[in-house]
Formats: structure tokens, sequence, C-alpha cells
């Protein structure tokens, strides 16, 4: 699921904000826990950001929980400012239990 700057603009007051470099990957860490059926689902702008890899870094020793750390790596293809929305998803709701909003900003890569 994708959206773009301009279609949807949520406010970003309590955001979090990245300054990155285009072509450098950079992380964001949630915590999710799988027992009570949280998903972390992600959407930003295709055109300015890309997912390289989404995995789960379980963190509770119990067999019967699966808690942990949701980590995403993107990087930005482009520069420019965008905004990156995580909503915390439960298979069962229609609306999100939670959400966190990051503003990324990309510049262009430096030139040496």
């Amino acid at each position: 699921m994708s959206i773009s700057r301009t279609d949807h603009n949520p406010t970003l007051d309590g955001s979090d904000r990245r300054q990155v470099t285009v072509d450098q990957s950079f992380f964001i860490h949630l915590w999710e826990d799988r027992t009570r059926g949280e998903q972390w689902v992600p959407s930003y702008d295709t055109k300015g950001l890309a997912l390289l890899s989404d995995e789960f870094l379980r963190i509770a020793s119990n067999n019967a929980v699966e808690n942990g750390q949701r980590i995403f790596e993107f990087k930005a293809v482009q520069s420019g400012v965008y905004q990156l929305i995580f909503e915390k998803r439960m298979g069962w709701k229609f609306t999100a239990e939670d959400r966190r909003l990051f503003r990324i900003e990309a510049a262009p890569p430096s030139r040496n």
C-alpha cells in the first residue's frame, strides 16, 4: 500500500524526523506483540522511498509469547520530503490500534 504526498497529509505533530541521504539505507524499529495479533503496516510514497527489508526480532523467551522488535530498512530513491506512516493493525479490527508518523527528509548524495 502506498500513498502520495498530495493525497494524504496527516498532522505531523509529535512525529519523528529523519534526515537521510539518497541511496543510503535507514532503519525504523517498532515493538510488536504478535501474540495479540499486532502487525505494523507501512504506507509511503513509493516514488521517493523503497522498502529494502522487513525483519522480526523475537525478544520473548517463552514459547507461548511472540513479541519483539520489527525492523524495517528503507532507502530514499530521490531527494525530497516524505511521510512514512506506520499503522498497528489487528487482524480482526477495521481501524488501526496505533499510528506512528515519520518525516523523512532526503538529501542528494554529496559530491566529493
